[in-house]
């Protein structure tokens, strides 16, 4: 097992991404300390690569129920400016990215469902308006997609699908292949 992967405020601020969320780090309201402190635990840790792994969900979907959970975390985004909201959950989700790619993962490029966001007419800015009806997550939309480096363990259902197709494909004798002769 992977040892676990502990990110701090200096660290994060060290990354190319983390830099650019020092007004975050900076904000006495933000519970960006919690958050640290939440995903410095290796069982965590290890649910987000079982969520990738096991489950073919976003790594943060391992762990997104008891992260809103926590009383800090779910008061602040519930309670904030939908814009220092959103800045929370950015930051929150380079700390997943910080701790997967420590930890032998690379970003897809893909986005998984976290949640299904409720009906919020364009530029609210009431506080706790964007949350979710539906879905794993009650403050989250979507979460980055992570691959091992060395590969995955197992296949998708997508690749094992096209693979059996193709493996049924060439078991088809080739004379039923053969356009019918005209007469």
């Amino acid at each position: 097992m992977p040892k676990t992967i502990r990110i701090s405020r200096k660290e994060f601020l060290q990354d190319r991404q983390g830099r650019t969320f020092l007004d975050v780090l900076d904000d006495s309201e933000v519970p960006f300390d919690d958050v640290l402190t939440f995903f410095d635990n290796p069982e965590r840790q290890r649910r987000m690569e079982e969520a990738e792994i096991h489950h073919d969900r976003a790594a943060l979907s391992g762990v997104v129920r008891e992260l809103e959970a926590q009383p800090s975390v779910d008061r602040f985004l519930g309670s904030q400016d939908p814009r220092r909201t959103k800045r929370l959950r950015q930051a929150i989700g380079v700390v997943v990215r910080m701790i997967m790619e420590q930890r032998g993962w690379r970003k897809t490029g893909r986005k998984g469902s976290l949640g299904v966001r409720a009906a919020v007419a364009r530029g609210t800015l009431t506080p706790g308006a964007y949350h979710n009806t539906g879905g794993l997550a009650f403050w989250f939309l979507r979460a980055e997609r992570y691959e091992r480096i060395d590969g995955m363990p197992f296949l998708s259902v997508r690749d094992r699908s096209e693979r059996n197709k193709e493996e049924v494909m060439n078991k088809i004798p080739d004379h039923l292949w053969a356009a019918p002769e005209s007469e």
